[in-house]
């Protein structure tokens, strides 16, 4: 099928958000994090301005070091009780607009409007619609990306920062990823950047020259992802929600984590006692979904359907499993994991 979909990204968004509120701000360097000038400069930068950026302070940056690079910015507290409420507020707006939704983050979300929109010329005024909307309801800006997949749509959304629209038909796909850097790619970071490097593989187009056997040799499962990327392939499905006729749990950690043995045992535990509702309703699974939510709010699944129903907890571990390892592979920490099994079959059809 021939999608198209829409990637939005809320600009500089806590601290965009801060500025809404105190105009006085606007232009200004601003950082929200901790301050380091009250003794709690342990904290990281969670969101930065533009002019800010110019100084060279970026979004994880320790606070101490970001005070270093620049004295002068606006240090601002993280009030995620504000920025939830507003982005409750936004997606509320940018969903009435899709034929499907997905949720990404706090500050970003997929559209699928491929109902909605007959060709990418119609795709681009929607999104104009979008911005527009967003400007004068909220008073922000946001950036938007337009392509075939979601990894095409988020890629391009970060092409014309701040308050941009990017969009790439399917077929100029290859010629858009050839010379982009392979950090592009989801879930690759400096570990894995750095291992192609050695390779002499610095961007995208040079990452598509290397054959799925000896991706997979090096990365493991993850050097399939890393293939079909590569080529600007991605066929995952929008998760909306949970599915009503769905059955499953989710677990946020105490603190966020990259401790691999303590997110196996927390999924396997909500699997166990999703398995065992299963068993007192009498119902069997085909799709088995698997959610991550990282540090950073980023919220991604990925999912798989059996050819039949199953009905035993072994196969849904080992499904379950592999497909929580593309999400580890990720250098971020992950502060909460989901599971859950669809079309739902009773035992005794």
């Amino acid at each position: 099928m021939n999608r198209i979909i829409l990637h939005i990204d809320l600009d500089y968004f806590y601290a965009q958000v801060e500025e809404v509120l105190k105009p006085e701000l606007k232009g200004k360097p601003v950082v929200v994090g901790a301050d380091p000038k009250k003794g709690k400069g342990r904290g990281v930068v969670s969101t930065c301005s533009y002019e800010a950026r110019k100084f060279g302070v970026h979004s994880g940056m320790p606070i101490s070091i970001a005070y270093r690079k620049c004295p002068n910015c606006v240090f601002l507290p993280v009030n995620m009780d504000l920025y939830v409420e507003v982005s409750t507020r936004i997606m509320s707006i940018f969903r009435k607009h899709a034929d499907m939704f997905e949720l990404g983050g706090i500050d970003e979300c997929y559209l699928d409007v491929s109902q909605k929109c007959r060709n990418y010329r119609e795709a681009e005024a929607l999104a104009r619609k979008i911005k527009s909307e967003l400007k004068e309801k909220e008073k922000l800006t946001c950036s938007i990306g337009i392509g075939p997949n979601k990894l095409i749509a988020k890629i391009a959304a970060g092409k014309h920062k701040p308050d941009g629209i990017t969009v790439i038909k399917p077929e100029q796909v290859k010629e858009f990823l050839q010379k982009l850097s392979v950090r592009e790619l989801m879930g690759v970071g400096p570990k894995t950047e750095a291992v192609l490097n050695q390779m002499n593989v610095f961007t995208i187009g040079q990452l598509a020259k290397i054959s799925e056997y000896d991706l997979i040799g090096m990365f493991g499962k993850f050097g399939h992802v890393l293939y079909q990327e590569a080529r600007g392939i991605d066929e995952s499905p929008f998760i909306e929600e949970w599915e009503a006729k769905s059955m499953g749990r989710q677990i946020t950690f105490e603190k966020d984590t990259k401790d691999r043995n303590l997110i196996l045992d927390k999924l396997s535990e909500i699997i166990s006692d999703t398995v065992k509702q299963l068993n007192r309703e009498k119902l069997s699974y085909k799709t088995v979904t698997v959610k991550v939510r990282y540090e950073d709010f980023y919220t991604t699944s990925r999912a798989e359907t059996l050819k039949m129903p199953h009905k035993d907890e072994k196969t849904v571990q080992e499904k379950a499993r592999e497909l929580v390892e593309l999400f580890l592979h990720d250098e971020r920490k992950i502060r909460l994991i989901g599971f859950s099994v669809s079309k739902l079959e009773s035992k005794s059809a």
